[in-house]
């Protein structure tokens, strides 16, 4: 398979590293471009053109890593900043437009009432993305507290 479009949704974890070195080789075979977003989630209660200094100095230091991640590849991403209401439509809005052929998703391992848990963003793409979606989940011998969004 040739994938020449590549979204990769980061939240600013350790896991982003792993898909972003993914999308880059992924990329390189078919001279394909990387897309890196940052979401950031807005309370409804909010207008979607505020802007939250704390959570945007988040996500630009997210995007930053992702970036020199990216050249330690010898690949140059393209990184967006979006603020939405959800971050899994803004991601499958963010496909569609772009016309992305394949997402890569990293998951830390967290746990919900003791049990493992995907979240709320993962299903929600995994159900409409309109490409091929792949994840990454981090091996569970690494996990723990995690505070990133998923």
């Amino acid at each position: 398979m040739e994938f020449k479009r590549i979204l990769v949704p980061i939240n600013g974890t350790r896991v982003d590293d792993e898909v972003i070195q993914l999308a880059c080789q992924l990329a390189k075979r078919s001279r394909g471009k990387v897309y890196v977003t940052y979401v950031i989630q807005l309370e409804r209660t909010l207008s979607l053109d505020v802007e939250i200094k704390s959570e945007v100095d988040r996500g630009e230091e997210a995007l930053g890593a992702a970036e020199c991640c990216a050249e330690k590849c010898d690949y140059e991403v393209i990184t967006d900043l979006l603020q939405a209401r959800a971050v899994g439509p803004a991601l499958v809005n963010e496909a569609a437009e772009r016309h992305i052929d394949l997402i890569i998703i990293g998951l830390d391992y967290k746990t919900r009432f003791g049990e493992f848990s995907l979240g709320d963003i993962v299903p929600y793409v995994l159900k409409n993305a309109p490409c091929h979606v792949i994840l990454i989940r981090e091996p569970v011998s690494l996990r723990v507290p995690s505070t990133g969004r998923g």
